[in-house]
C-alpha cells in the first residue's frame, strides 16, 4: 500500500512538474496569434481568460428564447475580434477580458432570472 501510494506521488509530483506554470482556456501550445501569446505568458491574462472559459461554458448551456442563441454567438464571435485587435497588449486584454467576463456573469444572472420567472 505504501509503495503505491509513493508511486502515485511520483506520478503526481512529475505531471506537476511537466505542466504549463500557467493555463489558459485553450492550448498555448497551438497559440499563434500575438493575443494567444500575450494571454499564455502572463499569468494574470491567463487566469482571465480560464475564468472567461468557465463563464462562457456555464452560459453557452443555458437554454435562450428563438435568436438570443445567434446573438450569444456573435458575441462571442465578437469578443475574439476585439480580443485579436489588441495584439500582444496587456492593458487592453486585461480591460477586454474584464468587461467580457462582467458580461457573461451578467448573462448568466439575467437568463437564469427568466427561467425561474417562466
Amino acid at each position: 500500500m505504501r509503495i503505491r501510494l509513493m508511486s502515485v506521488g511520483l506520478a503526481l509530483a512529475i505531471a506537476g512538474a511537466t505542466a504549463p506554470a500557467h493555463a489558459a482556456s485553450f492550448d498555448c501550445n497551438k497559440a499563434r496569434t500575438p493575443d494567444e501569446f500575450a494571454i499564455c505568458g502572463n499569468p494574470s491574462l491567463s487566469l482571465l481568460d480560464t475564468e472567461m472559459g468557465a463563464l462562457w461554458f456555464s452560459y453557452s448551456r443555458i437554454p435562450m428564447m428563438m435568436g438570443s442563441n445567434g446573438a450569444r454567438h456573435d458575441d462571442a464571435q465578437q469578443f475574439l475580434a476585439d480580443r485579436g485587435q489588441c495584439g500582444r497588449s496587456v492593458a487592453c486584454l486585461t480591460q477586454l477580458y474584464k468587461r467580457r467576463n462582467a458580461d457573461l456573469r451578467k448573462g448568466i444572472v439575467d437568463a437564469l432570472g427568466r427561467l425561474t420567472l417562466e
